[in-house]
């Protein structure tokens, strides 16, 4: 077996690279947007190399948000799709005038009392500017996703990951998870095998 380690290293330690390990029978590397270890609210590690082969939304949350009610239609997806391969992962983050205050413990008590959130849920983390995790930094960079780069411009931006690893769409804040152009780009994506 032949390992490697990303060399994305910046900003916050919330989220680290974790390493990737090529078996010689042919089993595939970990693709590099999923190749983070990252934390859910509850401090423990969670290593997004447990998506692979799965259709990922990546979506920066904030519960004192104008969208904030969208958890609802985030739910409703990850119920309705998760059996097909799709996982939602809420990523909590405070830059945008100070929407997301609250402790983890906080935000883990906000999503389940007002949303009954089931899907994943990470540790807040910074998504933009000084301290951005490199998960963020991979989204939102031209040399590592040049269709989809670009800063963060507000809470509930979505990212869409293809079972193969790849970022297939990325849609603004205003575009609702249960809106036509989401629901087809998800279907199309769980339709594919990796």
């Amino acid at each position: 077996m032949n390992a490697f380690v990303s060399s994305i290293i910046a900003g916050s330690m919330l989220a680290i690279p974790i390493v990737a390990i090529l078996a010689n029978d042919g089993e595939k590397a970990v693709p590099p947007v999923l190749n983070f270890s990252m934390k859910d609210l509850n401090g423990k590690p969670h290593d997004l190399s447990q998506y692979q082969g799965k259709v990922v939304l990546f979506v920066n949350v904030a519960s004192q948000c104008g969208f904030t009610p969208q958890y609802k239609g985030l739910q409703a997806l990850y119920e309705k799709y998760q059996k097909d391969g799709l996982v939602v992962v809420g990523v909590p983050a405070n830059e945008f005038r100070n929407q997301e205050p609250g402790s983890d413990a906080e935000i883990a008590e906000f999503c389940q009392k007002n949303y009954h959130v089931t899907f994943p849920m990470l540790s807040k983390v910074v998504v933009k500017g000084n301290g951005i995790t490199p998960l963020y930094k991979f989204l939102t960079s031209k040399e590592t996703d040049p269709k989809f780069a670009g800063d963060i411009r507000w809470n509930f931006e979505k990212f869409l990951v293809s079972r193969s690893g790849e970022v297939v769409g990325r849609f603004k804040s205003q575009i609702a998870p249960d809106s036509p152009e989401v629901v087809q780009a998800i279907e199309a994506e769980l339709k594919k095998k990796s």
